[in-house]
């Protein structure tokens, strides 16, 4: 299995690419369309600021590459925190922009969601309920499905259908979403230790 993790200048790579290893996959870290192209699954992971990604994914054609590949191709890709974000339409992170627009919705600060209650950045290890199907990725768990956590803007989709698991954070906030043959997260696998290591591998083994 091929599989390619994106580069568009959005960090963590490193420690990606160490999961997924540990996870049973040597992938490959790449910026380059055709890889995204020749690939089997997709991992696009990501912290930072959404516009700059945006900007960067259309500057090198990544963008126009992963449509191909996944909207159009149906192939299997993983988002990652920002990588599950720019999925949505709008991101208002430092002023609107467009995304990916394969989600329809938004991205909107934490605080604007969970009011004065919570500490924001909500950042640290919390535990996630599945919805929508979305048991399946959670099922070869043990214990808690606990994961690692750490954002001050999330995702607000117009169809609660593809939120494929919640966190609660004073109110209900999106921890995971199932769209066509992409599953992404808002918590990091990679920082999250066993159970970051058995969602990878489930991944993997999805078929969409």
């Amino acid at each position: 299995m091929r599989v390619v993790i994106v580069d568009y200048n959005a960090g963590n790579l490193e420690s990606v690419r160490k999961a997924v290893y540990y996870a049973g996959i040597d992938p490959e870290i790449s910026a380059a369309p055709e890889d995204v192209l020749a690939a089997d699954r997709l991992i696009l992971p990501g912290v930072g600021a959404a516009g700059r990604a945006m900007e960067k994914l259309r500057e090198t054609g990544l963008d126009q590459a992963l449509d191909e590949a996944v909207r159009v191709g149906g192939k299997p890709m993983l988002g990652i925190c920002l990588g599950m974000q720019i999925l949505a339409d709008e991101l208002l992170e430092f002023g609107p922009c467009r995304g990916l627009g394969w989600i329809r919705g938004s991205v909107a600060p934490v605080r604007d969601v969970v009011g004065e209650g919570p500490r924001v950045p909500h950042m640290g290890w919390n535990s996630v309920a599945p919805r929508n199907g979305g048991e399946a990725m959670f099922r070869s768990l043990k214990g808690r499905r606990d994961f690692y956590f750490s954002h001050s803007y999330t995702l607000r989709p117009k169809d609660d259908s593809v939120i494929a698991a919640t966190v609660d954070y004073g109110t209900p906030l999106v921890a995971a979403v199932i769209w066509q043959t992409v599953f992404a997260t808002q918590f990091h696998p990679e920082k999250s230790q066993d159970n970051g290591e058995r969602l990878l591998a489930a991944f993997f083994d999805w078929k969409p």
